[in-house]
């Protein structure tokens, strides 16, 4: 049977990232793959979770199962994290762990389906490029809402909400990043996000907010602002949480899923249905990761370093994001230049077309996706100039 497979096209970040180990270019550099770098290059564990490991593995006394919706300790500690200890959403609110933040969509999207087939997931324009594969292949439609203006390098706000008034029907999601734009970096002020949860109230649309990078943008409050006021705001909110990036877990797989309901009695039955969803798809999620956060979170020590651990990411990516803006701002780098320093996170989008992008591939060894996604932390002091020198040569 397997004869009728047809060969799929491989996925566009890998083979940008194995073009790039291939070029023999001592002076390449490397802005494709969303991972955190530092100044060497390298993709390390951090300390606070290497000194957990060891406390765990002297700890660990089993390795059988948990359970389908995961290490409870884990969701609460994560939700505390987020939302705050006293927010009063934490009453009735469900949560699952999940298999990483695309395991977590995955449940979400699995649950609006059993709730709601009918509704639509309106994603931003542009959005993470597996968020509508992700999505859709849960069944689910989708429909797209205008974000990232091209021209300014910031988001169309105005556009955006009438967009939403317009076209959006009563009962359908909106998928927002709660910060940390991927791929733009633009991320909505807090007044936006006010308005924003409004107009979400008044239309009976429910957000989806996904919290990826959460503490890599401006500081832990900042970049969970949004996703507290839609909190306080709504009725209803759905949330997808991932620690690849904030905890450096990447290939353990540590995400959350969870849904603020309308009372506690409905939160428990939604619980109830991520357990059954997983039980379906993987049975149970992975507990390494999990555990290793809960380890951080509740120690005090390790929680300190940890924090401290993330400020030093963050700080550098704004470094950089100063630097490159400061190497870009002269005649026709101007927009660039103020955009990219404002901008949050690991990614910028840069107005450049496909074939700009890979005049710099063959031309620079520069590596970005061809629609100019750049991953900040892919650069260094020492690269900054001669990537702004290329990139301003293209256009």
């Amino acid at each position: 049977m397997f004869e009728a497979l047809t060969p799929q096209p491989a996925d566009a970040i890998i083979a940008l990232m194995q073009a790039c180990q291939a070029d023999t270019n001592p002076d390449k550099i490397d802005l494709g793959v969303g991972v955190y770098k530092d100044a060497t290059g390298a993709t390390t564990i951090l300390k606070a979770v290497k000194q957990a490991e060891q406390l765990w593995w002297n700890e660990e006394d089993t390795k059988t199962y948990v359970s389908t919706t995961g290490n409870a300790e884990f969701c609460r500690l994560m939700l505390d994290l987020m939302l705050g200890a006293d927010n009063p959403a934490l009453t009735r609110i469900a949560a699952s762990q999940a298999a990483g933040g695309s395991g977590a969509l995955r449940l979400g999207a699995e649950l609006i389906k059993a709730a709601s087939p009918n509704a639509t997931i309106w994603a931003s324009t542009p959005t993470w490029a597996n968020h509508i594969p992700l999505i859709s292949s849960a069944g689910l439609k989708m429909d797209s809402y205008p974000y990232y203006n091209r021209e300014t390098l910031g988001v169309d706000f105005e556009d955006m909400l009438a967009h939403l008034e317009a076209n959006a029907k009563a009962g359908d999601i909106v998928l927002l990043h709660g910060c940390c734009h991927n791929p733009t970096g633009a991320d909505l002020s807090h007044d936006e996000w006010g308005r924003l949860a409004d107009l979400l109230v008044a239309q009976n649309l429910t957000p989806f907010v996904d919290l990826a990078y959460f503490g890599l943008g401006r500081s832990m409050d900042d970049d969970t602002y949004g996703l507290r006021k839609l909190t306080q705001i709504c009725p209803e909110v759905i949330i997808a949480a991932s620690c690849s990036k904030n905890f450096a877990l990447y290939r353990e797989r540590v995400g959350l899923i969870a849904v603020v309901c309308k009372d506690a009695d409905t939160a428990a039955i939604a619980k109830s249905q991520f357990g059954a969803i997983q039980r379906k798809i993987i049975s149970m999620p992975p507990d390494h990761g999990a555990a290793l956060v809960v380890r951080i979170l509740s120690d005090e020590t390790l929680r300190q370093l940890w924090m401290e651990e993330l400020s030093e990411m963050r700080d550098r990516m704004r470094d950089l994001r100063r630097k490159l803006s400061e190497a870009l701002n002269v005649q026709g780098g101007e927009t660039m230049s103020a955009a990219v320093v404002n901008q949050n996170g690991m990614f910028s989008t840069l107005p450049l077309s496909p074939m700009q992008a890979i005049k710099l591939r063959e031309e620079y060894s520069i590596y970005m996706t061809n629609s100019g996604r750049i991953n900040i932390a892919g650069t260094n002091n020492e690269n900054i100039p001669r990537l702004a020198t290329a990139i301003l040569s293209v256009l």
